[in-house]
């Protein structure tokens, strides 16, 4: 019977807790702020970043106490609604950086366009050979774009939101693995080059790790992820759709 009871009592305490957002708000920041300890302790890895580590947490104390990810993130809803002032909030470092920004515009301009849909085509085309279904697929196509715009994509194009944060988290952590090894295999140490690749590809997790370089780098993070958002949430969906309009055809 007292073990009965006990049950009783931790499913009431867990109904309380989860009834109001301060839980799922307070656990996400405390994973957070553990997750930068552990990224000190361990001297600061570009493939370990802070967040990869929280999230690691946050999904271990989900998965132990049972708590499902659709409760949870009903409580931290307005943490995600944040996002959105917090990446108006980097035009500031853009402005300081426009007249630099103004000496590159060419080579700008010529890249945001290949290398936006190039991280469109290849994620797509290898869940594709892989046998992706289509709701895996409209998941991923925005994994490389900021998460506020990204969740209005996916949402556009019928994907899961879940998976695509889960996309998203995969892609930055690889973009700054990845733009911080080749940059020094190339000899590449244009703060400039680095940081627009890092915002290009890695979104706002890359721009954290470029502004940790540098305000140039940030401010150059900060513009290649809203370009790439912004290029992404026009032609995407429109490309979706043609894209299904040729399989309705082939198919039928």
């Amino acid at each position: 019977m007292s073990v009965t009871n006990s049950f009783d009592q931790l499913a009431t305490l867990r109904a309380v807790l989860l009834a109001t957002p301060l839980f799922a708000v307070g656990l996400t920041l405390a994973a957070y702020l553990l997750g930068i300890c552990v990224f000190q302790r361990l001297g600061r890895p570009t493939w370990l970043p802070a967040i990869l580590v929280a999230a690691l947490m946050l999904a271990a104390v989900l998965s132990l106490t049972g708590i499902p990810y659709q409760e949870y993130q009903q409580g931290a809803a307005w943490l995600t609604v944040l996002l959105g002032p917090a990446t108006v909030a980097l035009g500031m470092p853009l402005y300081q950086q426009l007249p630099r920004i103004r000496e590159l515009w060419r080579p700008l301009l010529f890249s945001l366009p290949l290398a936006a849909g190039l991280a469109v085509i290849y994620a797509l085309g290898i869940a594709w050979l892989l046998g992706a279904s289509p709701t895996i697929l409209a998941s991923l196509a925005a994994k490389s774009v900021t998460a506020p715009i990204a969740i209005g994509i996916t949402q556009q194009l019928g994907g899961s939101v879940a998976l695509l944060m889960g996309a998203l988290l995969i892609t930055g952590v690889a973009a700054i693995a990845f733009v911080s090894l080749l940059a020094r295999w190339m000899g590449i140490r244009d703060e400039r080059i680095i940081g627009f690749a890092l915002g290009l590809n890695g979104h706002a997790l890359g721009t954290v790790r470029a502004f940790e370089i540098g305000p140039t780098a940030g401010a150059f993070a900060s513009l290649g992820m809203s370009l790439t958002g912004v290029l992404t949430a026009l032609l995407l969906p429109l490309a979706w759709r043609l894209l299904t309009l040729a399989g309705m055809s082939v198919g039928s």
